[in-house]
């Protein structure tokens, strides 16, 4: 049951990200920096994207992504059809990749050193979880921030868990 909720919310919370990307009434305000915070939108959008096709994509589905961190960081003014694909190509890395995770896989040591930690995989699944919706929830606010709109989009909604039923 873990790995088929874990994939869910990881679906669940990219589509929480496109549609933040859509948010953004132009291409410009994604990539607008405001005093007192070091990264645009677009930029964690670019990390979030980055860092799922990388660890989930790449070390345990074997997809041969190949991350530019820096690039993440420093890319400027990709129009938001660019950052729409980057977020279909990490939902594409999750659905296609944590499916076929063993058991063994999740109770054994993450395929590559975390922050020079050996890290147990379901252990690390979880925190890229919950790295995610932090980083969600800051692209939340800075498109608020800067389209002024204070509408919530339903992220992390309780009422797109599978198991979620209305009373």
């Amino acid at each position: 049951m873990f790995l088929p909720s874990l994939t869910q919310l990881f679906i669940r919370d990219l589509a929480a990200l496109d549609r933040e990307v859509q948010a953004y009434p132009d291409d410009a305000l994604p990539w607008r920096v405001v005093p007192g915070i070091s990264n645009s939108g677009g930029n964690l959008i670019l990390h979030l994207t980055g860092n799922l096709q990388h660890f989930v994509g790449a070390c345990l589905g074997g997809s041969g992504y190949v991350r530019d961190r820096a690039a993440e960081f420093n890319t400027r003014d990709l129009p938001r059809t660019t950052l729409q694909a980057r977020v279909a190509a990490a939902r594409d890395a999750v659905a296609s990749s944590l499916p076929h995770v063993s058991e063994t896989v999740l109770r054994a040591p993450f395929p590559e050193p975390i922050g020079g930690f050996e890290v147990e995989t379901a252990d690390f699944l979880l925190h890229l979880l919950d790295h995610f919706a932090y980083h969600l929830g800051q692209i939340d606010y800075h498109r608020s921030i800067v389209t002024g709109q204070r509408a919530s989009l339903g992220v992390i909604a309780v009422g797109e868990l599978h198991s979620a039923r209305k009373l």
